[in-house]
């Protein structure tokens, strides 16, 4: 009857030994998974966290924790401000938070720092941190604008592999020439944003130079001085509301074409005898219309005299019955009629016979 509650009594002190131990194993396991993260966190951002600090680029620990948050590249941002503090850029906007909004944005950060820092070595180019981020996010290569603006750039005019090799025009005595030529261009930063692009410079100069030949007077005085076209060209100012600036404009290639004046007058020509030719067909047509109306005439009028004849005979009878006419009269008619006839063909074959021996004569 002791012992039993005498074992109670030692389980029960036995117990909150247990329990404390558990514990304290629990404590130990989440203190081993916090040292755990915390140490492939560390590993993780070590390298990057020591970049920063050695190189100035003054990114915090826990920044590089809340970019993986916030889901942003952190090695990409650690290496464009370690490259913008190496190259000395001291643009005040230019902060990580700035970095990462970019990268949110979709922009290219690496390539807007490489920009700046191209810009700061030319030493004769103003671009801010600002204007270089709007450029790339507008869809340009700021980096190539950035080239093109310190190396300028050659653009042809008409373009390599497009329909037409040339452009064509034709001066005031009409000779054709075919022209081709080179446009040197330099970017101009401030007007990259909504600045036309190369296309435009093309066919604006395409169109200057063929309105400077077709107001020149000869073809000659361009082909002596093809210079005229470059001056007359730049005068427009033909680089306005672009994204280049036009450095110069150099004629490569100028050739003799067509005769375009002598073939339009030819073809002119050809259409003014067509028209003459039109209007005398009209006129031959309305002669022979003339001509048919006369015809029918003729032929309704013969068809009268057959109709009076035929009412001759009618009215003889007629006359025979009344006893007008009697049948000497009518034999006497006939007489007159005959005579008439025989002299007729008598005079006919006398004017023939004279005819004959006129020819005989002379």
């Amino acid at each position: 009857m002791l012992r039993i509650p005498m074992l109670r009594i030692e389980i029960l002190a036995q117990q909150p030994l247990q329990t404390s131990a558990m514990l304290g194993l629990v404590l130990a396991a989440l203190a081993f998974g916090l040292l755990l993260i915390f140490f492939f966190v560390f590993a993780r951002y070590f390298g990057l966290w020591i970049q920063s600090q050695l190189t100035r680029a003054d990114i915090s620990f826990f920044n590089l924790l809340g970019m993986t948050f916030r889901k942003v590249n952190t090695r990409a941002i650690v290496r464009s401000k370690i490259m913008a503090t190496q190259a000395g850029l001291s643009d005040p906007e230019m902060t990580s938070e700035a970095l990462e909004a970019h990268y949110l944005a979709g922009g290219n950060v690496q390539q807007v720092i490489r920009a700046l820092i191209a810009a700061k070595k030319a030493k004769t180019i103003s671009l801010t941190f600002r204007e270089a981020s709007a450029i790339d996010l507008a869809g340009r290569d700021v980096l190539e604008a950035v080239k093109t603006s310190v190396y300028p750039k050659v653009i042809d005019c008409p373009p390599r592999g497009s329909a037409k090799p040339s452009l064509d025009a034709v001066a005031k005595d009409g000779i054709q020439l075919k022209v081709k030529a080179r446009v040197t261009v330099r970017a101009n930063l401030q007007q990259l944003i909504g600045g036309a692009t190369e296309e435009t410079i093309i066919a604006r100069v395409g169109e200057g130079i063929v309105s400077a030949i077709g107001s020149a007077a000869s073809h000659k005085a361009v082909l002596e001085n093809p210079d005229v076209i470059s001056k007359a060209v730049l005068a427009k100012r033909l680089d306005s509301q672009t994204a280049f600036e036009i450095v110069s404009i150099d004629i490569a290639d100028i050739d003799v074409g067509a005769n375009i004046g002598a073939r339009l007058q030819a073809d002119q020509a050809e259409a003014d005898t067509q028209v003459a030719r039109a209007r005398a067909e009209g006129k031959r047509a309305k002669a022979v219309a003339v001509e048919q109306e006369n015809q029918a005439k003729i032929q309704e009028s013969k068809a009268q005299v057959v109709l009076a004849q035929a009412a001759v005979p009618r009215a003889m009878a007629e006359a025979f019955r009344s006893g007008n006419l009697t049948i000497l009269d009518y034999y006497k008619l006939q007489n007159v009629n005959a005579d008439t006839e025989m002299r007729r063909s008598l005079a006919i074959s006398a004017t023939e016979a004279a005819e004959a021996r006129e020819p005989q004569g002379s």
